[in-house]
């Protein structure tokens, strides 16, 4: 019996090389995402491939044929887990398929910020050769940053990090502490307590109900004046309306910011008036390479499960493996 998968995104190239081979599988592209529209339909689909849609438990409760919801990327706050579970699917994400992605731009922020890349692209522009004394740039090396999360995305962004000469520091206390240390870097329990040394505070760890605003007034004030704060991960994870109002004071020197609470980010959003944050449309994960690795992922993810070898790895919500 043909299977039929939901398609909430483009159907990519990456996809595409997964479920070309397979006459069994049945591929529809949805545009229309609303809550309503979702629900209506979801009841014919044996899987699911998510965007950034929600998927709330309304449309889940209607999902009476569905096997598996796969998304596209490791994020999936937009997804009720909890629902899913309750309904005995898998949610699988994308493993590490942008990982290096990410990494790698939470780099680019950092040197960015560091090499003043805005402001002497724009007084280069204007004449004003003088501003590399006026505002001279920084060097990585010897700088010291404290990276929260050591996950995929964090620890790869550690070897970056080192390989740059910094002293990196990482809080995570959920994952084995010897791991960060091999990695060159330094474990820190009370990451709070070491902020007026940090030069760079880097977010990549997951949006939860703990990690929801724990970079906030107290933290940004505790840093340097001349710190910055780069954020890859999740919108919220540092107060917008705190980080608008350190920087708006010169409380920390300068932000980088690619996820936002709201998006897309509105023209009128309070950070875009400032000159001292640099900001991406949540592009952190997306290149021509991260977009093929994505697709083939999760429809990988689809395609183990149909066949009875979804990898528990990948799985958010594994008891319902069990």
């Amino acid at each position: 019996m043909t299977k039929r998968v939901m398609i909430q995104s483009v159907i990519s190239d990456g996809m595409k090389s997964v479920f070309d081979g397979r006459d069994d599988i049945e591929c529809e592209r949805f545009t229309e995402l609303s809550e309503d529209n979702i629900r209506q339909h979801i009841g014919n689909y044996d899987a699911v491939i998510l965007g950034i849609a929600p998927f709330t438990a309304r449309i889940i409760e209607m999902a009476e044929k569905l096997k598996i919801a796969s998304r596209i990327g490791v994020g999936y706050d937009s997804v009720d887990v909890a629902a899913l579970s309750k309904a005995g699917i898998p949610l699988a994400i994308a493993g590490t398929a942008n990982s290096v992605t990410v990494a790698e731009h939470a780099l680019l922020f950092m040197l960015a910020l560091a090499k003043r890349a805005r402001v002497y692209d724009r007084e280069t522009r204007a004449g004003n050769w003088g501003i590399r004394f006026e505002l001279p740039a920084y060097d990585l090396a010897g700088r010291t940053v404290l990276i929260l999360g050591f996950g995929r995305i964090g620890r790869r962004l550690v070897n970056r990090c080192v390989a740059m000469e910094m002293k990196v520091l990482v809080h995570d206390p959920y994952v084995i502490q010897d791991g960060i240390t091999t990695a060159g870097a330094t474990p820190v329990r009370d990451w709070r307590s070491l902020l007026g040394e940090v030069d760079f505070l880097s977010v990549n760890c997951p949006k939860t109900p703990e990690t929801d605003g724990m970079v906030g007034a107290a933290e940004l004030a505790a840093m340097p004046e001349t710190g910055f704060v780069v954020n890859t991960a999740r919108g919220g994870i540092i107060d917008e309306d705190a980080l608008y109002q350190a920087l708006k004071a010169e409380v920390i020197a300068g932000a980088a910011i690619d996820p936002f609470v709201v998006e897309p980010a509105t023209p009128d959003n309070p950070l875009f008036e400032l000159d001292n944050i640099l900001v991406s449309p949540h592009s952190a994960g997306v290149t021509q390479e991260s977009i093929f690795r994505m697709g083939r992922w999760a429809a990988q993810n689809v395609v183990d499960c149909f066949d009875g070898r979804l990898d528990p790895a990948i799985v958010i919500n594994r008891e319902v493996l069990d």
